[in-house]
């Protein structure tokens, strides 16, 4: 029997710039969302969300032949919907149209044309992903959408199921959402329906000349090409009195856990003691202030993100914290912790002293790859790979401990952002699977503080000049940090859909009239 064809619109009101969102009901009176969009002559139609975090696809932008998410600027084919860039680990799902006298007429009978199938897994090659977070998820899903058919061995703490990490310094700790409802990044059923061997341990060594690796489990593998994707370790802190309760740092589903098991047990105005200024630092600040607990930020230097943003940009993000109430000892460092079992003040080395009921720490990490052998680590303990992200023969590295070269500059660059992560594991799980990849995208990362959401284009250090469009003290703005008249980074809240568009752009150079021009269209 034919599926059933709806009529869901006129062909010529279907934007060539942007998605149109239509619901068909089905035969259960349940609607589908669909997203109808314009390439050339044909319509074509997609899932509406994005399959990482719900977006509605139709508020994002068309750009380049491409669909770009308007929250996390995940990107799709505009002519299948594949995927072409992370956080979304998965294309869009693709519905028959048809064409008749000027109506569009969907089917819901979805097209599986080009999706990855499920897979035996049967081959005499085995894949090692060491480390399982944002970059092992990615690596994982693209083996598979390459083709790949052999033995995939995932390895790491979170291996049972990798989640999105991002959520927990920006909603679990501000009890926006609960920690037992961090959303994972691939379904429920990947690995059983892609044979993928998940183990729970983290690598003890692993030996880049011989290819054997032997885990913490005890678990011993020779693998015939391996992925290193173990992010970074928080840094120690050095400090008496760190290993009191109610000190924590912020990594792991475990951490963010105790830290609200610590504000329970809290009085009604607890107050709370950041050390560091850093995203984490201060979405958790955000996060502390939404349940009324007293904040105070410890930092080292003068202004906030003033080294990635520029010091006006991190003026208002120190002006937007003080409105919440947060209050700063800048230019200021942490001597000691005291207290009985638990902490009770923070000691500054100015000899002042800060009362406080917990304490967070968001110091920075420092890459873990102190398990490799064979292989050269850089001066800070990366890995520097090539642009097919390999580092040594049948090696290679994703994430925060890869040093690579950035396309749009040609810098050697250190990147520790959760989506880069995600696009070196797709350009290193290709290669691996014998289909050749170089690393072409744009770094992208964005940030929440009182629920405003700020986002970060490219990669600019010691930038020129900050050019500013719009309101800073309104959150309502574009920056274009420059260097050499070349737009290197991009700062933007409130602008979704121009952002789309400049993450594609910024694939090339670009002056600032250029970027301008860009984001008024």
């Amino acid at each position: 029997m034919s599926p059933t064809l709806h009529k869901v619109a006129r062909a010529d009101e279907v934007s060539a710039e942007r998605g149109t969102r239509v619901c068909i009901k089905n035969d259960n009176a349940r609607e589908t969302p669909i997203l109808l969009v314009r390439d050339g002559e044909i319509v074509h139609a997609y899932s509406a969300d994005c399959p990482h975090a719900g977006a509605p696809l139709e508020e994002g932008a068309i750009c380049n032949g491409r669909i770009v998410c308007p929250w996390h600027k995940g990107t799709f084919e505009l002519s299948d919907g594949s995927l072409v860039e992370p956080p979304p680990l998965k294309g869009l799902t693709r519905y028959p149209v048809t064409l008749k006298d000027g109506d569009v007429f969907v089917s819901l009978q979805a097209d599986e044309a080009g999706r990855s199938k499920p897979t035996s897994g049967k081959s005499d090659k085995t894949i090692l992903i060491a480390g399982a977070g944002a970059a092992g998820a990615a690596a994982c899903a693209a083996l598979r959408e390459a083709g790949f058919p052999g033995r995939i061995v995932l390895a790491g703490h979170d291996a049972a199921m990798p989640y999105d990490r991002t959520s927990l310094s920006k909603f679990v700790v501000s009890g926006d959402m609960p920690a037992d409802e961090v959303p994972p990044l691939l379904d429920d059923d990947f690995f059983e329906k892609h044979a993928i061997e998940r183990v729970e341990s983290s690598v003890m060594h692993l030996d880049a000349k011989s290819k054997h690796v032997e885990l913490v489990s005890g678990f011993k593998y020779d693998y015939d090409a391996a992925l290193i994707c173990t992010g970074g370790v928080p840094k120690p802190l050095a400090i008496p009195g760190a290993n009191l309760a109610h000190v924590h740092l912020l990594r792991h589903l475990d951490d963010a856990s105790a830290i609200l098991s610590t504000l329970k047990e809290l009085p009604e105005h607890a107050r709370a003691v950041i050390v560091g200024a850093s995203f984490i630092g201060l979405e958790v600040a955000s996060c502390l202030r939404k349940r009324n607990v007293d904040v105070t930020v410890v930092a080292p230097g003068k202004v906030p993100f003033a080294k990635q943003f520029g010091v006006r940009i991190g003026e208002m993000f120190r002006k937007l914290h003080e409105k919440n109430g947060v209050t700063f000892r800048m230019n200021a460092h942490v001597s000691a912790f005291r207290g009985g079992n638990a902490v009770r003040e923070v000691m500054l080395d100015s000899g002042e002293r800060l009362a406080a009921d917990m304490v967070v720490a968001g110091t920075g990490v420092e890459p873990a790859t102190a398990f490799l052998a064979g292989v050269a680590l850089d001066e800070n303990g990366g890995l520097a790979v090539d642009s097919s992200m390999r580092a040594a023969p049948d090696l290679f590295a994703a994430g925060d401990i890869a040093r690579f070269r950035l396309p749009q500059t040609n810098e050697s660059v250190r990147i520790e952002h959760w989506r880069v992560a995600q696009q070196h594991a797709r350009v290193a799980a290709y290669n691996m699977a014998g289909i050749e990849r170089e690393y072409a995208g744009v770094p992208y990362f964005w940030t929440f503080h009182y629920d405003k959401t700020f986002e970060y284009l490219g990669h600019a250090e010691d930038p020129d000049r900050v050019e500013i469009d719009g309101d800073l003290d309104a959150q309502h703005f574009i920056a274009y940090l420059l260097k050499d008249d070349q737009v290197r980074a991009i700062v933007a809240c409130e602008h979704d859909h121009a952002m789309g568009k400049l993450a594609e752009a910024m694939r090339e150079k670009l002056t600032l009239d250029e970027a301008r021009r860009i984001a008024s269209e």
